[in-house]
């Protein structure tokens, strides 16, 4: 069965998903749902076109989805889609990573665990649709808004009230709306927090998880997602989340992978990592986050 793993960007995605992957018994697929180049936009991946960050994909709107995501889940590569559409050198590189992948993948009898935090108001499709196990991940919103103003990321939320299938069957989306041009971008992120997450706890057949706790006991944390994935927990699996949560950090050594998949994981000590979580916020801007992510109305 495929592993999806989602959750807002920033939400400890990536880092689940690598330390699933370090089971051997998963083939790691990062962010087909991205709308950007790299990593998304590569249809020997996923042959489907993406129009929106955070593309909500549902029954009425899965024709062009589920026959693109039915061949990334079974780990079809498509060289000649690719080869069409992307021949920088980089592309080619990832195309033959891939490529090798998947085929790798398919011949050992390996399942497919795509990385998408892009996918996240999409959980419950993929899995009623694909019957993908899904991990999601939510942060703490002090965390997860101090981490996109240190990248200077703001919250596009124009990207969500334009998907009109999105607001017919989440309407809470529209209360967004007053925030789209505004600014603030404390209020626009806590509110795209706060959205998200309600979409995630409304979900059946998903199973959500706080970064928080992974994060303060990894090795309970992802044993039990082993669990909850149907991988296997081994004494290897083991002493590499050992080695890559609790270590001294890059260069220790614990995973290997090159940079053709452009995630944003690092190995870290996690605990360590929780308590700089709200760095680059003043005290006030902390009570402010948490405030508004109690209260979906004030954003003044």
């Amino acid at each position: 069965m495929t592993v999806l793993v989602t959750g807002l960007p920033r939400s400890g995605t990536s880092w689940t998903g690598k330390m699933l992957a370090a089971s051997g018994e998963l083939t790691y697929v990062n962010e087909p749902l991205n709308p950007q180049h790299p990593p998304g936009r590569c249809p020997g991946v996923l042959r489907a076109t993406v129009t929106h960050r955070f593309q909500y994909i549902c029954e009425s709107n899965e024709g062009d989805w589920l026959p693109a995501f039915r061949d990334t889940v079974a780990l079809r590569y498509r060289f000649l889609a690719e080869l069409r559409a992307n021949r920088s050198p980089y592309d080619l590189a990832r195309m033959v990573r891939y490529g090798a992948a998947f085929a790798r993948g398919r011949l050992t009898g390996r399942r497919a665990l795509l990385d998408d935090p892009f996918a996240v108001l999409s959980a419950g499709w993929f899995a009623a649709r694909l019957g993908c196990r899904v991990v999601a991940l939510v942060r703490d919103p002090v965390g997860f808004v101090a981490s996109w103003r240190r990248l200077g990321w703001t919250a596009d939320l124009d990207q969500l009230l334009d998907q009109p299938l999105l607001v017919r069957d989440h309407p809470s989306v529209l209360e967004l709306r007053p925030l789209a041009d505004c600014g603030d971008r404390i209020a626009k992120a806590v509110a795209l927090w706060r959205f998200t997450r309600s979409v995630l706890l409304g979900t059946p057949g998903i199973h959500v998880v706080s970064y928080e706790a992974l994060a303060s006991d990894p090795l309970g944390g992802f044993r039990e997602l082993y669990e909850v994935c149907g991988l296997t927990w081994s004494r290897r699996a083991e002493r590499r989340i050992l080695r890559a949560c609790t270590g001294p950090g890059p260069g220790s050594g614990a995973f290997s992978w090159s940079g053709l998949s452009r995630t944003g994981y690092r190995p870290m000590d996690s605990r360590l990592a929780l308590k700089a979580a709200g760095r680059g916020l003043s005290a006030e801007e902390i009570l402010r986050v948490r405030a508004l992510a109690q209260a979906p109305h004030e954003h003044a």
